[in-house]
């Protein structure tokens, strides 16, 4: 959902409070399309608002970051991580999208003169105020959610939400995921928040669609979707990035069948089950908290693939039968979500060799 560009290197216009829109003025909402690369997974949001009597075209974004920020990755990966509002002009907006092959679509909002005036004083002000930064949030504050509750504010009412369903905020994402790994890695990290009904709109494409029915007083309040750049660039079809190469990669490790390449891999599922366990006492991104997933990455399996290398049948068979019992708890946990499928060979994997292993040393 954030444009990855320098925003330190654009330029930030502001504008007199004195500036008074004319009749003229429009205000739409951008939507722009996603892209196969990971900041570029779920879209953008962004405010345009256009006066050509005032000669003024803006675009104002959410979402910008400051890459120079001391001790960004530790401030991204806690979750305390600075964001803020930029404004831009809309031909250098629209140019770097095109640069992306990204699409760009507009809806103009039916918005009163003292709309359009109020939330361009706002969106205006905010550029040098305390409100310019925020703390991002994956689902509850991001472009998205932040041009949600300025428009519902202007409209003085929620207009603009979730549509009441039982989808997952997991569903929702699930389908913008077009590379493989990059969705295998996610489903993974993701806990039991994004397993939560949906009540937030908070993904850009899908306050498009919202855009396209809502209603206030009984007069929608977009006008009809008009696109502004088609969208050139399309996920690359590879089978190295996907599914049929991680079930190669099982194959072939089955196939092997060493035992240093086993209690290699319980290790790193192992690390991978601490880090889970961990995560929380440090992160403050409620997406990654309470990670069912610790129950497939057990941190128990370092244990279990220390006893292994020793050969100490008993504790063998003793860790590799709790592995096995939290391996089927979670995959009776899963079996109706989404992430089922994606999972599933390595579910396999798991179950396969700590059953034969477990077997074998029973047989000893």
């Amino acid at each position: 959902m954030l444009k990855k560009i320098l925003f330190l290197l654009l330029p930030i216009f502001s504008f007199s409070q004195n500036v008074v829109l004319s009749d003229y003025s429009k205000v739409s909402i951008l939507t722009c399309g996603t892209a196969p690369v990971s900041y570029a997974m779920y879209g953008h949001t962004g405010i345009r608002i256009t006066d050509f009597t005032q000669q003024l075209d803006v675009v104002f974004n959410y979402g910008a970051f400051d890459f120079s920020t001391p001790n960004f990755m530790l401030k991204f990966v806690k979750g305390d991580l600075q964001y803020f509002v930029t404004s831009d002009n809309y031909y250098d907006f629209e140019y770097n999208y095109k640069l992306d092959g990204r699409s760009i679509v507009a809806q103009e909002l039916n918005l009163t003169s003292q709309q359009k005036q109020q939330l361009f004083n706002e969106l205006n002000s905010s550029l040098t105020s305390d409100e310019r930064f925020y703390t991002y949030k994956f689902i509850d504050k991001n472009c998205t959610t932040m041009v949600v509750d300025k428009i519902n504010k202007i409209l003085g009412s929620e207009v603009l939400k979730q549509p009441k369903s039982e989808q997952t905020y997991r569903e929702i994402l699930y389908p913008y995921m077009s590379d493989f790994y990059m969705k295998l890695g996610i489903q993974i990290i993701f806990g039991t928040k994004v397993d939560q009904p949906a009540t937030r709109l908070f993904l850009p494409l899908e306050l498009e669609k919202v855009l396209e029915t809502a209603t206030s007083n009984g007069k929608k309040i977009a006008q009809p979707t008009k696109v502004l750049n088609e969208q050139t660039i399309s996920a690359p079809i590879s089978y190295v990035n996907s599914i049929y190469s991680l079930l190669a990669a099982i194959i072939i490790l089955i196939l092997l069948n060493k035992k240093g390449i086993k209690i290699t891999y319980f290790i790193f599922a192992g690390v991978l089950g601490l880090f889970f366990s961990l995560v929380g006492l440090y992160s403050l991104h409620e997406e990654i908290l309470w990670n069912y997933n610790i129950l497939l990455f057990n941190p128990l399996l370092l244990v279990f693939a220390f006893y292994y290398w020793k050969n100490n049948t008993s504790k063998i068979i003793l860790f590799g039968q709790i592995c096995i019992a939290f391996t089927l708890i979670y995959l009776a946990y899963i079996v109706n979500k989404v992430q089922l499928l994606i999972v599933l060979p390595i579910v396999g994997l798991h179950l396969f060799w700590l059953i034969k292993i477990v077997i074998s040393e029973k047989k000893r």
